[in-house]
Protein backbone atom coordinates (compact mmCIF):
# COMPACT_ATOMS: atom_id res chain seq x y z
CA UNK A 1 0.00 0.00 0.00
CA UNK A 2 2.85 2.41 0.88
CA UNK A 3 4.48 1.71 -2.49
CA UNK A 4 1.21 2.48 -4.32
CA UNK A 5 0.84 5.73 -2.36
CA UNK A 6 4.38 6.77 -3.28
CA UNK A 7 3.74 6.02 -6.95
CA UNK A 8 0.61 8.16 -6.88
CA UNK A 9 2.48 11.00 -5.21
CA UNK A 10 5.27 10.87 -7.78
CA UNK A 11 2.72 10.80 -10.61
CA UNK A 12 0.90 13.81 -9.18
CA UNK A 13 4.16 15.74 -8.77
CA UNK A 14 5.23 14.95 -12.34
CA UNK A 15 1.90 16.17 -13.70
CA UNK A 16 2.19 19.41 -11.73
CA UNK A 17 5.72 20.06 -13.00
CA UNK A 18 4.70 19.31 -16.58
CA UNK A 19 1.92 21.87 -16.38
CA UNK A 20 4.31 24.40 -14.90
CA UNK A 21 6.85 24.00 -17.73
CA UNK A 22 4.24 24.49 -20.43
CA UNK A 23 2.14 27.25 -18.84
CA UNK A 24 3.16 30.89 -19.33
CA UNK A 25 3.18 33.07 -16.23
CA UNK A 26 0.07 35.12 -16.96
CA UNK A 27 -0.49 36.37 -13.41
CA UNK A 28 1.82 38.59 -11.43
CA UNK A 29 3.55 36.99 -8.46
CA UNK A 30 3.09 40.05 -6.25
CA UNK A 31 1.08 38.65 -3.35
CA UNK A 32 2.41 39.89 -0.05
CA UNK A 33 3.70 37.21 2.30
CA UNK A 34 1.99 36.87 5.72
CA UNK A 35 4.14 37.86 8.68
CA UNK A 36 6.45 35.10 9.86
CA UNK A 37 6.58 33.26 6.52
CA UNK A 38 9.43 33.19 4.04
CA UNK A 39 8.57 35.11 0.83
CA UNK A 40 7.86 32.77 -2.06
CA UNK A 41 9.68 32.55 -5.40
CA UNK A 42 9.05 35.27 -7.99
CA UNK A 43 7.94 33.71 -11.27
CA UNK A 44 8.78 36.78 -13.40
CA UNK A 45 12.22 37.55 -11.93
CA UNK A 46 15.17 36.97 -14.30
CA UNK A 47 18.73 37.70 -13.16
CA UNK A 48 20.59 39.08 -16.17
CA UNK A 49 24.39 38.70 -15.97
CA UNK A 50 23.85 36.75 -12.76
CA UNK A 51 27.50 35.70 -12.51
CA UNK A 52 28.55 39.34 -11.95
CA UNK A 53 26.94 39.38 -8.50
CA UNK A 54 29.10 38.70 -5.43
CA UNK A 55 27.57 35.22 -5.03
CA UNK A 56 26.51 33.93 -8.46
CA UNK A 57 23.24 31.99 -8.35
CA UNK A 58 22.95 32.23 -4.55
CA UNK A 59 22.22 35.97 -4.54
CA UNK A 60 19.48 35.53 -7.14
CA UNK A 61 17.90 32.65 -5.23
CA UNK A 62 18.07 34.61 -1.98
CA UNK A 63 15.92 37.27 -3.69
CA UNK A 64 13.44 34.68 -4.97
CA UNK A 65 14.46 34.72 -8.63
CA UNK A 66 13.30 31.80 -10.77
CA UNK A 67 15.48 32.48 -13.81
CA UNK A 68 19.23 33.17 -13.94
CA UNK A 69 21.56 33.87 -16.84
CA UNK A 70 25.18 32.83 -17.32
CA UNK A 71 27.45 33.66 -20.27
CA UNK A 72 29.92 30.94 -21.22
CA UNK A 73 33.07 30.55 -23.31
CA UNK A 74 34.60 27.26 -24.41
CA UNK A 75 38.27 27.40 -23.35
CA UNK A 76 40.55 24.36 -23.60
CA UNK A 77 37.61 22.00 -23.32
CA UNK A 78 36.07 23.74 -20.30
CA UNK A 79 33.04 26.04 -20.08
CA UNK A 80 34.09 29.22 -18.31
CA UNK A 81 31.59 31.83 -17.12
CA UNK A 82 32.35 35.45 -18.05
CA UNK A 83 30.92 38.37 -19.99
CA UNK A 84 34.11 39.20 -21.89
CA UNK A 85 37.28 37.20 -22.67
CA UNK A 86 39.24 39.51 -20.36
CA UNK A 87 37.20 38.24 -17.43
CA UNK A 88 37.89 34.54 -17.97
CA UNK A 89 39.04 32.65 -14.87
CA UNK A 90 39.70 28.87 -14.90
CA UNK A 91 38.10 28.61 -11.45
CA UNK A 92 34.79 30.10 -12.62
CA UNK A 93 33.24 27.24 -14.54
CA UNK A 94 29.60 26.50 -15.31
CA UNK A 95 29.83 23.42 -13.13
CA UNK A 96 31.25 25.13 -10.05
CA UNK A 97 29.10 28.28 -10.22
CA UNK A 98 25.79 26.74 -11.31
CA UNK A 99 25.45 23.01 -11.92
CA UNK A 100 26.98 21.72 -8.69
CA UNK A 101 25.20 24.27 -6.44
CA UNK A 102 21.87 23.59 -8.15
CA UNK A 103 22.32 19.86 -7.71
CA UNK A 104 23.06 20.29 -4.01
CA UNK A 105 20.09 22.58 -3.54
CA UNK A 106 17.65 20.29 -5.36
CA UNK A 107 18.79 17.34 -3.27
CA UNK A 108 18.40 19.35 -0.06
CA UNK A 109 14.93 20.55 -1.07
CA UNK A 110 13.55 17.13 -2.00
CA UNK A 111 13.60 17.57 -5.76
CA UNK A 112 12.97 21.32 -6.09
CA UNK A 113 15.15 24.42 -6.27
CA UNK A 114 12.75 26.11 -3.82
CA UNK A 115 11.22 23.72 -1.32
CA UNK A 116 7.56 23.22 -2.16
CA UNK A 117 7.84 25.12 -5.48
CA UNK A 118 7.17 22.53 -8.15
CA UNK A 119 7.99 24.64 -11.19
CA UNK A 120 11.28 24.45 -13.08
CA UNK A 121 13.80 27.22 -12.45
CA UNK A 122 15.29 28.44 -15.72
CA UNK A 123 19.05 28.45 -16.31
CA UNK A 124 19.61 30.62 -19.38
CA UNK A 125 23.03 29.79 -20.81
CA UNK A 126 24.34 32.38 -23.27
CA UNK A 127 27.04 30.88 -25.52
CA UNK A 128 29.36 33.75 -26.46
CA UNK A 129 31.47 32.07 -29.17
CA UNK A 130 32.02 28.72 -30.94
CA UNK A 131 28.33 27.87 -30.77
CA UNK A 132 28.33 24.31 -32.10
CA UNK A 133 31.49 23.21 -30.29
CA UNK A 134 30.45 24.93 -27.05
CA UNK A 135 27.05 23.26 -27.18
CA UNK A 136 28.62 19.83 -27.76
CA UNK A 137 30.68 20.27 -24.60
CA UNK A 138 27.68 21.69 -22.76
CA UNK A 139 25.58 18.65 -23.64
CA UNK A 140 28.39 16.41 -22.36
CA UNK A 141 28.53 18.35 -19.09
CA UNK A 142 24.76 18.48 -18.58
CA UNK A 143 24.28 14.74 -19.00
CA UNK A 144 25.57 13.73 -15.52
CA UNK A 145 23.06 16.20 -14.03
CA UNK A 146 20.10 14.86 -15.98
CA UNK A 147 18.26 13.80 -12.82
CA UNK A 148 17.53 17.45 -12.01
CA UNK A 149 17.13 18.78 -15.57
CA UNK A 150 14.16 19.05 -17.86
CA UNK A 151 14.80 16.68 -20.75
CA UNK A 152 13.54 16.19 -24.29
CA UNK A 153 13.63 12.53 -25.29
CA UNK A 154 12.17 11.02 -28.45
CA UNK A 155 9.49 13.66 -28.87
CA UNK A 156 8.49 14.03 -25.21
CA UNK A 157 9.46 16.63 -22.61
CA UNK A 158 10.10 15.43 -19.07
CA UNK A 159 10.14 18.50 -16.77
CA UNK A 160 12.75 18.69 -14.05
CA UNK A 161 13.73 21.06 -11.27
CA UNK A 162 15.95 23.09 -13.64
CA UNK A 163 15.36 23.90 -17.31
CA UNK A 164 18.51 24.91 -19.22
CA UNK A 165 17.75 27.20 -22.17
CA UNK A 166 20.50 27.95 -24.69
CA UNK A 167 20.93 31.49 -25.99
CA UNK A 168 23.68 33.47 -27.68
CA UNK A 169 25.67 32.04 -30.63
CA UNK A 170 23.02 30.77 -33.05
CA UNK A 171 25.29 28.05 -34.43
CA UNK A 172 24.13 25.89 -31.52
CA UNK A 173 20.66 25.56 -33.03
CA UNK A 174 21.32 22.98 -35.75
CA UNK A 175 23.03 20.39 -33.52
CA UNK A 176 20.32 20.84 -30.90
CA UNK A 177 17.53 20.28 -33.41
CA UNK A 178 19.23 17.10 -34.61
CA UNK A 179 19.28 15.50 -31.16
CA UNK A 180 16.74 12.85 -30.20
CA UNK A 181 17.69 13.29 -26.53
CA UNK A 182 18.81 16.60 -25.04
CA UNK A 183 18.86 18.23 -21.63
CA UNK A 184 18.46 21.80 -22.85
CA UNK A 185 16.08 23.91 -24.89
CA UNK A 186 16.49 26.82 -27.31
CA UNK A 187 15.99 30.54 -26.78
CA UNK A 188 14.04 31.77 -29.81
CA UNK A 189 13.71 35.23 -31.31
CA UNK A 190 10.75 37.17 -32.67
CA UNK A 191 11.36 35.50 -36.04
CA UNK A 192 10.35 32.22 -34.36
CA UNK A 193 6.90 33.53 -33.43
CA UNK A 194 4.19 31.62 -35.26
CA UNK A 195 6.64 29.29 -37.02
CA UNK A 196 6.73 25.52 -36.89
CA UNK A 197 9.32 25.56 -34.08
CA UNK A 198 7.44 23.86 -31.20
CA UNK A 199 7.57 24.88 -27.55
CA UNK A 200 9.25 21.53 -26.88
CA UNK A 201 12.29 23.00 -28.64
CA UNK A 202 11.74 26.78 -28.31
CA UNK A 203 9.95 27.36 -24.99
CA UNK A 204 11.24 30.93 -24.73
CA UNK A 205 11.09 33.92 -27.10
CA UNK A 206 13.61 36.66 -26.25
CA UNK A 207 14.17 40.01 -27.92
CA UNK A 208 16.00 43.32 -27.54
CA UNK A 209 13.39 45.79 -26.27
CA UNK A 210 14.92 48.71 -28.18
CA UNK A 211 14.62 46.96 -31.54
CA UNK A 212 10.83 46.79 -31.28
CA UNK A 213 9.90 49.64 -28.96
CA UNK A 214 10.97 53.25 -28.72
CA UNK A 215 9.28 53.90 -25.37
CA UNK A 216 11.65 54.05 -22.39
CA UNK A 217 9.13 54.77 -19.68
CA UNK A 218 8.82 58.53 -20.16
CA UNK A 219 5.26 59.69 -20.65
CA UNK A 220 2.45 57.42 -21.79
CA UNK A 221 3.14 54.11 -23.50
CA UNK A 222 2.18 54.69 -27.16
CA UNK A 223 -1.00 52.79 -27.99
CA UNK A 224 0.53 51.21 -31.09
CA UNK A 225 3.52 49.92 -29.11
CA UNK A 226 1.29 48.59 -26.33
CA UNK A 227 -0.80 46.73 -28.89
CA UNK A 228 2.35 45.26 -30.48
CA UNK A 229 3.68 44.12 -27.10
CA UNK A 230 0.41 42.37 -26.32
CA UNK A 231 0.31 40.79 -29.77
CA UNK A 232 3.78 39.32 -29.25
CA UNK A 233 2.88 37.92 -25.85
CA UNK A 234 -0.47 36.53 -27.01
CA UNK A 235 1.12 34.83 -30.02
CA UNK A 236 3.83 33.22 -27.87
CA UNK A 237 1.43 32.15 -25.15
CA UNK A 238 -0.87 30.66 -27.75
CA UNK A 239 1.93 28.25 -28.63
CA UNK A 240 2.95 27.54 -25.03
CA UNK A 241 6.02 29.79 -25.19
CA UNK A 242 7.27 32.33 -22.67
CA UNK A 243 8.50 35.88 -23.44
CA UNK A 244 11.51 37.88 -22.25
CA UNK A 245 12.93 41.24 -23.32
CA UNK A 246 16.46 42.38 -22.62
CA UNK A 247 17.78 45.97 -22.82
CA UNK A 248 14.78 47.38 -20.96
CA UNK A 249 15.49 50.38 -18.69
CA UNK A 250 17.31 49.17 -15.58
CA UNK A 251 18.16 52.32 -13.65
CA UNK A 252 16.02 52.75 -10.54
CA UNK A 253 13.33 55.36 -11.03
CA UNK A 254 9.82 56.01 -12.35
CA UNK A 255 10.79 55.23 -15.95
CA UNK A 256 11.93 51.71 -15.06
CA UNK A 257 8.87 51.16 -12.91
CA UNK A 258 6.62 52.29 -15.77
CA UNK A 259 8.20 49.82 -18.22
CA UNK A 260 8.10 46.98 -15.71
CA UNK A 261 4.43 47.73 -15.03
CA UNK A 262 3.59 47.52 -18.73
CA UNK A 263 5.58 44.30 -19.15
CA UNK A 264 3.65 42.63 -16.35
CA UNK A 265 0.31 43.99 -17.53
CA UNK A 266 0.96 42.50 -20.98
CA UNK A 267 1.83 39.10 -19.47
CA UNK A 268 5.58 39.11 -20.19
CA UNK A 269 6.96 36.08 -18.36
CA UNK A 270 10.48 37.18 -17.43
CA UNK A 271 11.47 40.69 -16.35
CA UNK A 272 15.17 41.24 -17.03
CA UNK A 273 17.34 43.04 -14.44
CA UNK A 274 20.77 43.37 -12.87
CA UNK A 275 19.17 44.96 -9.77
CA UNK A 276 18.06 41.93 -7.77
CA UNK A 277 16.78 43.80 -4.74
CA UNK A 278 15.03 46.42 -6.88
CA UNK A 279 13.02 43.91 -8.90
CA UNK A 280 12.18 41.88 -5.80
CA UNK A 281 10.77 44.98 -4.11
CA UNK A 282 8.81 45.85 -7.23
CA UNK A 283 7.30 42.40 -7.69
CA UNK A 284 6.38 42.07 -4.02
CA UNK A 285 4.61 45.41 -4.19
CA UNK A 286 7.00 47.21 -1.82
CA UNK A 287 7.67 50.24 -4.02
CA UNK A 288 7.03 54.00 -3.87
Amino acid sequence: MARTTRRRAVSTLAAAIAGALAAPAYAQATTRTPAGRTPGPLRQAHAHNDYLHPRPLHDALAHGFTSVEADIFLVDGELLVAHEPAGLDPARTLRTLYLDPLLARVRANHGCVYRGYHRPVQLLIDIKTDGAAAYAELHRQLTPYRSLLSTFAHGTVRPGAVTPVISGDRAARAPMEAQRVRHAFYDGRLDDLGTTAPASFVPLISSNWTQSFGWQGVGAFPARERAELRRIVATAHGRGQRVRFWATPDVAGPERDAVWTELLAAGVDHVNTDDLAGLERFLRGDRP
